[in-house]
């Protein structure tokens, strides 16, 4: 399959090796972190616009994108672009709006006297990441965006890595824009992750910092994570696992593995199937689909690190799934709908034949912010309840902490914490003598 290496019916003992996922530089990429961290916190904008210049060898003035730039941006844009950013928008907004939790949920009132319930409040302060490299991600804008505004968070502020002219592509501005948006700026890579870790002259301090990037921007992300600032998830390599049966088209689960591997050099796609004859079909789609990609040398990298696995049970298959529980899967078998009880690990699924990965990319409503690197085991992808917190509220009377009392205060005792049984104790006492 074109550099994609074929294994029939590996013994499960041999699972482990196949789905290993390519390996980072992590000691490396922590002392760079650390380094470009400590800078940022030191000198705020003016590491900030070094590191921009060392890395992506622009001299920037201001970080800040200023109002002229959106104005250019509105006249750079295509029509037909910006029709097809406010469809995808709609059906993005309209997903998400259901993902809205009550702002009030999971209220229990006991008959003897107390009650406790959750209330669902916006995260006020969130920074949105978007990669620029060789690929202008505006569909991130918009799976971040629109979720934070539905969340109703009070400030959101977006860093992006400006292109070699010290610009934002103007399709990232505009969806930014779009989203209500205001506040962009021309910052990327670990420093950008930094600037809203502990806030710069220009940018400011965030609560929660969501989006994808390179591992340098992964590991900026968790190093952040340790110093007061949540992240949404730990977001690597992209990833797709393509289960197939002898319904699935060769063309498209080819188109399929393609349009993965083009993300970058160290995307990992997998093809599972029962079917003998399908990876050699499949093969000669990726190899003649391949010479039309402008983005050819990075598909191929990818490929050379990706696996197609033929076994030999559904159940198999859906072990295989589980095992390695990808950021995507596509069911691309006759029945899907009888696989969905079976999966357990995996960040977003797509069923059937006519439901590409693509879709959830852009349009279909679904978020492409998803778990990599086996995270979909314990995590979810990015949704509006990410750009929320809940609070848990409790009111007690007189009469339900009489009641309370006792447990509470043989369990702290037995813990060795007597002021935490004082402080009930006192209002009991003081509730008996006012009787």
């Amino acid at each position: 399959m074109g550099k994609i290496t074929i294994v029939n019916y590996p013994p499960r003992d041999a699972w482990e090796e196949l789905l290993r996922r390519p390996e980072g530089r992590g000691e490396n990429l922590e002392k760079v972190c650390e380094a470009i961290f400590e800078e940022v916190r030191r000198e705020g904008d003016a590491a900030a616009l070094k590191y921009t210049w060392h890395f992506d060898r622009v001299r920037l003035d201001r970080l800040d994108v200023t109002e002229e730039e959106f104005e250019v941006a509105d006249q750079a844009v295509s029509p037909a672009l910006k029709e097809a950013i406010l469809l995808a928008k709609g059906n993005i907004e309209a997903f998400h709006a259901l993902q809205r939790p009550a702002r009030r949920a999971c209220e229990r009132e006991d008959a003897h006297g107390f009650r406790c319930w959750q209330e669902a409040r916006p995260i006020e302060r969130v920074g949105l990441y978007v990669p620029g490299g060789s690929a202008p991600l505006f569909s991130t804008v918009l799976m971040l965006a629109v979720p934070a505004r539905l969340a109703g968070c009070a400030e959101i502020g977006l860093c992006t890595p400006p292109g070699r002219d010290g610009k934002v592509h103007p399709a990232i501005l505009w969806s930014a824009r779009a989203c209500g948006v205001t506040r962009v700026f021309k910052l990327g890579g670990v420093q950008a992750i930094a600037a809203m870790t502990f806030g710069t002259g220009s940018v400011g301090r965030v609560d929660k910092i969501f989006g994808p990037g390179n591992p340098f921007v992964t590991a900026a992300k968790q190093r952040a994570s340790t110093l007061g600032v949540a992240i949404d998830l730990p977001a690597g390599p992209s990833e797709l696992m393509v289960v197939a049966d002898e319904t699935a088209d060769p063309r498209f689960v080819a188109a399929d593995l393609l349009s993965q591997a083009e993300h970058g050099p160290d995307s990992q796609v997998f093809l599972v199937t029962r079917e003998e004859e399908l990876p050699a079909r499949v093969e000669a789609e990726v190899e003649r689909q391949l010479r039309a990609l402008p983005r050819r040398e990075v598909a191929e990298q990818a490929l050379a690190a990706s696996t197609c696995v033929v076994l030999r049970t559904r159940e198999e298959c859906v072990e295989m799934i589980n095992r390695y529980a990808p950021e995507h899967l596509m069911l691309s078998v006759s029945d899907p709908a009888a696989w969905v009880p079976l999966v357990r690990h995996a960040g977003s699924v797509f069923l059937g034949h006519y439901s590409p990965e693509s879709a959830g990319d852009y349009a279909s409503g679904t978020n492409h912010t998803l778990p990599t690197g086996g995270y979909a085991r314990a995590c979810s992808g990015v949704s509006v309840e990410s750009f929320m917190k809940r609070i848990s509220f409790q009111e007690i009377s007189p009469r339900g902490l009489a009641y309370l009392a006792p447990a509470i205060e043989v369990m702290a005792e037995n813990e060795g914490l007597i002021a935490h049984r004082n402080a009930v104790r006192a209002r009991v006492n003081r509730s008996l003598t006012e009787e």
